[in-house]
């Protein structure tokens, strides 16, 4: 397995080291793995169809190809990111040609191609330790463009086929598919890329169809947004008028589908004297490995109520006081896991039980020498063996690249729980 210095998978983004009066006061903001995208998302040129074309076919432009949700490695631990030369026979230079209501008034479902989608622009200037040398430029912005491809053979025969042998030229160079339940193997820079490429892949993939009239829909705004067009040319073919039946998805102003995020709590909790750690273990979970306790938040439920229901329901513990930490997108296949560490505020509320909500194997409280011990030697991917030093039966816990391990972190942390007003996080 490739491996790469634990401190280039956490992102360490210039904001972070400035100087401010709320960074004074709260300590430095905790930025997780794949967050903090080095691309500038410049969302409003996503309709621009001059700039996406000249976007497109740029020579600095770069390419994060995923099949089946995998995405093309040189190895597990670098993304390989294609020319636009490599995809050609995929995504015709004049795809942005026409605008996107023309799209839709020729629409025909009998006619498929693979949608690029448009990630932003690495505003930089440099790429792989070198400087860029010709970045496109574009009224006032200048960067190398990103932009994501689904490769997977899928839609009429004629794109599987140009599919099929663009996947073939590909793995006949030594490139592969990273085949894996979650990659947290890339650099940080590298991981925020790819989780926006697949989230959005993953999206326009489960959203071919209307949710109200059941019929295709087509990809619009580069790949952000889908439209249920009103009319089909393929009806005509059939004997029958182009317009398709009437959609109410078109006569409102929720006439777009949009990306969806589903926001979750995850939460590292304090007992009322603040030595011990709440952790929960899942059965699919390999021996003493443990992790804070998450949920999905309900609608009408803020964030920390969603985190005091979790705890109760899982764990049986009632909670006090809910402090928000820090969020990382988890592109699996889209959240938005929200942060937070929370105290009990008297001993009595610390009993746990298991008996509401099935969810959890089990979970215990842990002194926090014990999880800094973790801290040190005991920590890994679900996937992974934990450290050289790791005694045999001893707590296991996630890696600095899950969101749980840094709200594990700040929980036991001297400053946060010193209960002075200028305590940080």
């Amino acid at each position: 397995m490739t491996v790469i210095p634990s401190d280039s998978l956490i992102p360490n983004p210039a904001h972070i080291q400035a100087e401010t009066m709320l960074a004074r006061q709260f300590g430095r903001e905790t930025v997780n793995y794949f967050s903090s995208s080095p691309l500038n998302r410049l969302s409003f040129l996503r309709s621009d169809h001059p700039f996406l074309s000249a976007a497109l076919k740029h020579p600095s432009t770069r390419f994060v190809i995923l099949k089946d949700l995998a995405p093309l490695t040189k190895a597990p631990a670098e993304p390989y990111y294609a020319r636009y030369d490599e995809i050609r026979k995929l995504v015709p230079d004049t795809i942005y040609d026409k605008s996107e209501e023309e799209i839709l008034k020729e629409y025909d479902s009998r006619k498929t191609s693979a949608a690029p989608i448009f990630l932003g622009l690495d505003e930089s200037r440099e790429r792989d330790g070198a400087a860029v040398a010709t970045p496109l430029t574009w009224k006032i912005y200048a960067g190398t463009p990103y932009f994501a491809l689904d490769v997977t053979p899928r839609g009429s025969e004629e794109q599987q086929a140009q599919s099929k042998a663009v996947i073939e030229e590909f793995e006949a160079r030594g490139l592969s598919f990273l085949q894996a339940r979650v990659v947290m193997s890339f650099p940080a820079n590298e991981a925020a890329i790819y989780a926006q490429a697949r989230a959005l892949i993953d999206w326009n993939t489960r959203n071919t169809f209307c949710g109200t009239c059941g019929h295709r829909t087509i990809s619009v705004h580069s790949g952000t947004k889908r439209a249920c067009p009103p009319t089909d040319l393929a009806r005509v073919a059939e004997g029958q008028p182009a317009e398709r039946p009437a959609c109410n998805t078109r006569t409102t102003i929720s006439n777009l589908s949009f990306p969806r995020t589903d926001p979750t709590i995850i939460v590292a909790v304090i007992s009322a004297d603040a030595r011990r750690i709440l952790l929960g273990r899942s059965k699919r979970f390999p021996p003493n490995w443990y992790s804070t306790l998450a949920g999905f938040i309900e609608p009408a439920e803020s964030v920390e109520d969603a985190v005091r229901r979790e705890v109760w329901e899982e764990a049986g513990v009632t909670l006090s006081r809910v402090v928000i930490h820090s969020s990382q997108p988890w592109p699996y296949p889209a959240n938005l896991m929200i942060g937070a560490i929370a105290q009990v505020s008297d001993p009595d509320h610390e009993t746990i039980n298991l008996e509401h909500d099935p969810e959890l194997e089990d979970a215990k409280w842990f002194d926090v020498a014990e999880v800094e011990e973790a801290l040190r030697s005991g920590v890994s991917a679900l996937g992974d063996k934990p450290g050289a030093d790791y005694k045999e039966g001893a707590l296991r816990l996630p890696p600095p690249t899950a969101i749980a391990n840094q709200l594990i972190q700040a929980a036991i942390s001297i400053d946060f729980l010193s209960g002075e007003k200028n305590s940080k996080m």
